[in-house]
């Protein structure tokens, strides 16, 4: 099948898809974003553009490196771009996503995650391997609700240890985010698992991330595929 973006390439050192990142376009409709992530000057794309309508395009192989995340990384490892497949959401950045957006992004979700026998820990934000420089998805995106479908992960509260910044920036990359100030973990992990929460780091915040750092990171978990 021909995919319409030129804007690809082989992924490097022999890596396979091991996470799924979720954008959005922040562009004023999905005609606007197909477009630009088909533009050979614009070196950008993605591997799948959902529309506000659900229609589902694809536009880069899933086997090959499309270029979706830039910088950052997860894991402790870097060149997401060689270990993801992207999905971009057609989302000014201020806007609710639709439900036939969202039930498409379930189907294609689910289908990703059997090709390539990946756990719903794989699935991550743009603002999670970038949180220095990106938001999206954003705080309007309802990461609860993939999460009771096996499609991401959601934090159990449980026991907190004390909440000083130097904890919670163990766990925070324990759990898989990169390093950066303590400040802008904080401000990546409220906005995906604590979108109203504003305030100092609280016990809350040091509850959820020690669960998910316990049940997903490098000293638990993996969330990387079997």
């Amino acid at each position: 099948m021909s995919l319409p973006s030129p804007n690809f390439g082989e992924r490097r050192g022999g890596a396979r898809p091991e996470l799924v990142v979720i954008h959005y376009t922040a562009m004023t409709s999905c005609a606007a974003a197909h477009k630009r992530l088909c533009l050979p000057e614009a070196e950008v794309s993605a591997h799948w553009l959902i529309g506000e309508d659900g229609e589902t395009h694809q536009l880069v192989a899933e086997e090959m490196r499309a270029w979706h995340a830039g910088a950052g990384s997860w894991g402790g490892l870097g060149d997401v771009n060689s270990r993801s497949i992207g999905i971009e959401l057609a989302n000014t950045g201020d806007a609710p996503f639709p439900e036939p957006q969202m039930a498409a992004l379930e189907t294609l979700l689910r289908g990703i995650l059997g090709r390539w026998n990946l756990g719903p820990e794989a699935v991550i934000g743009h603002s999670d391997m970038a949180p220095d420089r990106k938001i999206d998805p954003g705080p309007r995106f309802d990461w609860l609700r993939l999460a009771r479908q096996g499609l991401a992960i959601w934090p159990d509260s449980g026991p907190a240890p004390d909440p000083t910044p130097e904890s919670f920036t163990a766990l925070a990359m324990a759990f898989g985010y990169p390093d950066v100030a303590p400040e802008t973990l904080l401000s990546a992990f409220r906005l995906r698992f604590r979108p109203r929460h504003e305030g100092p780091l609280d016990a809350t915040d040091m509850a959820l991330i020690a669960d998910l750092a316990a049940r997903f990171g490098s000293d638990g978990g993996s969330w990387r595929s079997a």
